[in-house]
């Protein structure tokens, strides 16, 4: 299996463009899985011009499936006193695979401090927890989980996740490598096999310089509603010591 870090080296950059191979055991069907994706973004744009201030927010839309050799292209929409907008988008064969706005923004002198967040309800697994590893042909293999079958409602997820090769990566590629790595909640609604797809993931960061040890990451999603083959699904992500770093929500489709 390619790793990330090893996917990245092998890319060609020049100021505004990316083009890098998506390996099989990156695919989740006919597309790359989505936190790949996202994570090339991120990385092309953090390329393109590595003084940003830190990353507060993304808004992903998940337009069509990407295979094989892609592009990615990077465009800044504003550059501020205070914080940048900036889009990618990622092309392959097929045209448009996605399309990403961040926006980066550096701290601001503020008389508001506030944090009522949840900590994660869950700690890490121990060094002898018995691990789950997906196959080699999904996306899934690149990543370990622990779930401790804990009681969850019927459209949820609570799970910890890390990749197994993340040395050599930028902690924020690093966290959208992995925000997307749960099964959309929605899935643990349905009878049988019936395909899903992201639609939207939108992501603030409450944590400007996320980390973890050991590399584990709590996940959480949660669809309260899903009709008419489309669901809404609120996520969080907590590191290693409980501390929420990100807020999302995504749209999935549901083929079924």
């Amino acid at each position: 299996m390619t790793s990330l870090a090893a996917m990245l080296d092998t890319a060609t950059r020049n100021a505004s463009r990316l083009l890098v191979d998506i390996p099989p055991g990156w695919m989740q069907g006919r597309t790359a899985y989505g936190g790949l994706s996202s994570a090339l973004a991120l990385h092309a744009v953090q390329s393109a011009d590595p003084g940003l201030p830190p990353l507060r927010s993304a808004q992903i839309a998940f337009v069509g499936p990407l295979a094989g050799r892609v592009e990615v292209r990077v465009d800044t929409l504003r550059r501020g006193r205070n914080a940048a907008f900036v889009q990618a988008d990622v092309a392959g064969e097929a045209g448009l695979g996605l399309r990403a706005t961040f926006v980066f923004m550096r701290a601001l002198p503020s008389a508001v401090s506030h944090d009522a967040a949840p900590r994660a309800p869950r700690t890490p697994p121990a060094p002898d927890a018995k691990l789950h590893v997906g196959p080699p042909d999904f996306f899934t293999g690149n990543f370990e989980f622990f779930d401790d079958k804990s009681p969850l409602a019927p459209a949820e997820w609570l799970r910890w996740a890390r990749l197994r090769e993340r040395e050599g990566l930028d902690p924020l590629v690093e966290l959208l490598a992995i925000g997307d790595a749960l099964p959309p909640a929605a899935f643990r609604l349905l009878q049988g096999p019936a395909p899903l797809s992201s639609l939207t993931w939108t992501l603030n960061l409450t944590d400007p310089a996320p980390h973890s040890r050991d590399g584990w990451w709590l996940l959480h999603a949660r669809a309260d509603r899903a009709a008419d083959g489309c669901s809404s699904q609120r996520m969080t992500i907590w590191n290693s010591d409980g501390e929420p770093v990100a807020d999302a929500m995504q749209g999935v489709a549901i083929f079924g």
